[in-house]
């Protein structure tokens, strides 16, 4: 039995590169009565590994959809993931005292233009609750201090995040390190962004040893989180050019901007299914 309500679906999945894997799954989806709307499909010379993401309309129940994708999932053994297009994902924001990511994900959050849900902000400072009560969001301050601080803080996280049923977390400028066995937990799952100059420049004030220095290029990078500090898998990357005459303060609004930009485009693809892990790279379907 099938219903009359047409379903916009998203299927990603990643197995090993074989022959017939497309015609297997196509044949899945004309099954189930689908129509593919959009396709995405790109082999790993690399690692042999085969990535695609399909957008299908469908008016079979969700059951009746998986009950036809599944024999082909079993057989390629595929790593598949299948959504409807355009669900918000429930979005954890952590952050510092910087507010203009956190602006910019609540802005466009409201105005539709990122499809995710938040439903809290934490902060080891109080500076941008404000901010998140401005947005309607709920906002939490979590000190940290020391160790101990930092292991009750990641404690309360897991069981928020498990509660909560949240997707994705984004460090919005988050200033602490997270520890390296929360990382592992949620791997995949944590999006970070930084500052990228050319050259780098790390510790305090970064953009004035850039000033300094008379870089023409700055940057930002948004990746996943891993053990490695700022080492995880690259999702985005953005670089503007910057003239002599750019002052200090103007160096950092460049530098805000485009941050800003990197991350909340890194999350529209995690929250659109388009980001896919390759090891150590990301498969980016845009």
């Amino acid at each position: 039995m099938t219903s009359s309500a047409t379903t916009h679906w998203v299927l990603t999945f990643v197995c090993e590169d074989k022959p017939g894997i497309v015609h297997a799954i196509s044949g899945a989806i004309v099954a189930a009565n689908g129509n593919i709307t959009e396709s995405h499909q790109y082999t790993s010379l690399d690692t042999g590994r085969f990535f695609m993401r399909l957008q299908i309309e469908s008016a079979v129940p969700r059951e009746m959809f998986e009950a036809q994708l599944a024999p082909v999932i079993e057989r390629y053994n595929m790593d598949s993931v299948l959504d409807i297009v355009g669900r918000p994902m429930k979005t954890l924001v952590l952050v510092s005292k910087s507010a203009h990511c956190l602006n910019d994900i609540l802005f466009r959050q409201r105005s539709g233009q990122l499809p995710v849900e938040i439903p809290a902000v934490f902060g080891n400072h109080a500076d941008l609750a404000p901010l998140a009560d401005f947005y309607s969001i709920p906002f939490e301050e979590h000190a940290i201090a020391g160790e101990a601080d930092k292991r009750a803080f990641e404690s309360m996280l897991r069981t928020f995040i498990n509660s909560a049923g949240i997707e994705l977390i984004v460090l919005a400028r988050y200033m602490q390190v997270l520890s390296e066995e929360f990382c592992k937990e949620f791997e995949g799952r944590i999006i970070n962004i930084h500052h990228s100059f050319l050259p780098g420049f790390k510790g305090a004030n970064p953009y004035a040893q850039a000033h300094a220095r008379g870089v023409k290029l700055i940057g930002a990078t948004a990746h996943f989180v891993t053990a490695d500090l700022d080492e995880g898998p690259i999702i985005e990357q953005n670089v503007v050019r910057v003239e002599h005459s750019d002052s200090k303060k103007r160096l950092v609004s460049i530098g805000q901007d485009v941050e800003s930009k990197t991350l909340v485009q890194a999350m529209r693809w995690f929250a659109e299914h388009r980001v896919l892990l390759d090891g150590d790279r990301t498969v980016i379907f845009s």
